[in-house]
């Protein structure tokens, strides 16, 4: 698909379907509202474009369209394509050695390659050492002169160490090869062409005459970096004219990596994925195909901008914003990289048309987000904690050849509205709202850990509004139940709990969760990776933050249980690398019936859906 042309007929056709789309981005907005809400950023603007047409341009906080931001590490990608302009020219190659432009450089570090100070292979330092002076010299030549006597981490090619150093010297190449400072030469080659009136690399710390942080220091606003993501997704063409050469935009997006010992992964970190491929040239290369070549490509920053391209949805987008406070361990860095998700899942969610998809409204004024599809005996599912409605994407369909089936997202979770630390309601009275509001009398209930726990309240509740009731790695949840307040010692051993979570940092919580739910004996559990952090990640992890009110019976759901004379089928779903958890409701339902997910532990929908689908369906038919 050319980028000369304004579009192609099917460029037209996709143009035409994207204004006809209506995208919900409110989930996005949520979570961007609330990073600026916790004290995290000041302000913050997103600017997203699908097929050539910008979907969604939002302003939060203190930003306006004219908010110019230090980008940080943002930057790497622009000092990149800037090298890659000389590079077209011929004045510079790839695998040009230092020493060819210094020859100063006699050591080891003489001998990496252009390529490899822009790919974080070089073996030089990431930073200047303690106790060296800082990099804030008035040009690219004295801060250069000031790493000559480095010593070299690593030999050249061996590790992949991210940091800025070697793109100082990257930079001083450019400038021997051109006879023009950084700054000129970036405003030549990428800055006016692509009519990024307000971007500059700058000093750091904005004294005038420092050299520019090629690593960052470039400030920009929204408009001005959403072009240079244009010209990157039309292959080097902005607005009709060439700005880099296809195969200088194939460099850069290629593995650059090669066979350098990875120090500190950050695909792994937020993608959960164990490749080493993950870098090219300024860019990190989160998500590949299945031949290597690139598909999710950004440049995070600490300070939180992130500009990314999803090349499997057609769709790029800038996030324009500066950390204000690290507060309870807040990291920046590894929070913005969950908008290509969110993103994703707004494509997504206007694509499928032959879904039908909305929010009920319950009493209390919050919000629960539902998809439904097909007819017949309605089948509700519920997910688990930590997960959204799209764990059910492995059973959506197929049960929808016979039944109607609704999943949705519980309060705190996914699309729906975030609970209150003065809430009233359970997540039981929220399943009977969606059902009353769905005009449905009875259900199939099918429930998954958490989900588990609401239908065995449900359950408790609402016997008579069950056709059947599935608890899947679902119980009674053994907690004193809203009954039972929280006494002064409980309520400060939970918020001793909530202060060690944040300590510990958001991300660092996510992950040992991550973990816990997707390996076994040490091993990961591969058909888990990619559908469990991809929730995980999204999920905004309000219940381990707060003190959290009693939204499950807990305890109350055994006596309550005990008290009636249940004649609803009743089936538990155990995985059967899942066995070491004792079941209750075996105890007081004598008439329940229990089945084993094969090769599947706690997440048997995800880890065997075949097998769980199979035993799900057979107990349903055998109820008629």
């Amino acid at each position: 698909m050319s980028c000369f042309l304004l579009f192609s007929f099917s460029e037209l056709v996709c143009a035409q379907q994207v204004k006809k789309n209506k995208f919900d981005f409110s989930y996005l907005d949520r979570k961007i509202n609330g990073w600026i809400n916790a004290g995290y950023y000041k302000g913050a603007s997103i600017l997203i474009v699908k097929d050539h047409h910008t979907i969604h341009q939002k302003y939060y906080g203190n930003h306006t369209p004219k908010t110019v931001v230090f980008v940080a590490s943002a930057g790497k990608w622009l000092a990149a394509a800037t090298i890659a302009a000389v590079v077209d020219d011929g004045r510079l190659s790839w695998d040009d050695p230092v020493k060819k432009w210094l020859p100063q450089f006699r050591s080891v570090l003489g001998e990496a390659t252009l390529r490899q100070l822009l790919s974080h292979t070089s073996g030089f330092p990431d930073y200047q050492p303690d106790g060296q002076h800082p990099d804030d010299y008035q040009t690219l030549t004295e801060s250069v002169a000031h790493i000559i006597n480095l010593k070299a981490d690593t030999l050249p090619g061996t590790k992949f160490k991210y940091g800025g150093l070697a793109m100082q010297v990257a930079g001083r190449m450019a400038e021997l090869a051109t006879g023009k400072d950084w700054e000129i030469l970036f405003q030549l080659k990428i800055g006016r062409p692509l009519k990024m009136d307000a971007t500059h690399f700058t000093p750091v710390d904005a004294a005038p005459g420092h050299n520019p942080m090629l690593g960052g220091g470039v400030r920009t606003n929204l408009q001005d970096y959403t072009n240079f993501l244009e010209m990157i997704n039309c292959n080097g063409v902005f607005k009709g004219k060439r700005i880099l050469s296809e195969k200088s935009i194939m460099e850069i997006q290629a593995d650059q990596v090669r066979d350098a010992i990875m120090e500190d992964d950050y695909v792994k970190k937020v993608r959960a994925s164990e490749r080493k491929d993950v870098y090219g040239l300024g860019e990190w290369r989160e998500e590949v195909d299945s031949t290597g070549k690139a598909q999710l490509i950004s440049s995070p920053s600490w300070a939180g901008a992130y500009p990314w391209i999803d090349k499997k949805n057609q769709a790029y987008g800038f996030f324009l914003t500066h950390i204000d406070s690290a507060k309870n361990s807040f990291n920046s860095f590894l929070a913005s990289p969950v908008l290509p998700y969110l993103v994703r899942d707004v494509l997504e969610q206007a694509s499928q048309t032959n879904i039908k998809k909305g929010y009920i409204h319950t009493p209390d004024q919050a919000k629960l987000y539902y998809e439904e599809s097909g007819q017949g005996q309605p089948i509700i599912l519920i997910h688990g904690h930590a997960f959204d409605h799209s764990e059910w994407k492995p059973q959506f369909f197929e049960f929808t050849q016979k039944y109607r089936v609704i999943c949705y997202d519980v309060r705190g979770y996914g699309w729906s509205s975030m609970p209150s630390e003065n809430q009233k309601a359970l997540h039981a009275d929220d399943l009977y709202t969606l059902m009353k509001q769905l005009k449905i009398i009875k259900a199939h209930v099918l429930g998954l850990s958490l989900g588990g726990f609401i239908a065995t309240d449900f359950l408790a509740l609402h016997p008579e509004k069950l056709l059947s009731v599935t608890m899947a790695s679902g119980d009674i949840f053994n907690v004193p139940g809203p009954n039972a307040p929280w006494t002064p010692r409980q309520i400060e051993q939970q918020r001793q709990k909530i202060n060690q979570w944040q300590d510990n940092g958001i991300h660092y919580e996510k992950i040992k969760w991550f973990n816990a739910l997707t390996q076994r004996n040490g091993i990961n559990i591969e058909s888990l990776q990619e559908p469990v952090w991809n929730m995980i990640y999204k999920w905004d992890a309000w219940q381990p933050q707060h003190l959290e009110p009693r939204y499950l019976l807990g305890d109350e759901a055994l006596l309550k249980i005990k008290a009636l004379k249940i004649n609803v089928p009743v089936l538990i779903l155990t995985g059967e690398f899942d066995q070491a958890h004792i079941n209750n409701l075996l105890k007081i339902l004598p008439r329940a019936k229990q089945l084993f997910v094969k090769n599947a532990g706690h997440v048997s929908n995800l880890e065997n859906p075949v097998d769980f689908n199979k035993k799900y369906l057979s107990f349903l038919q055998n109820l008629n």
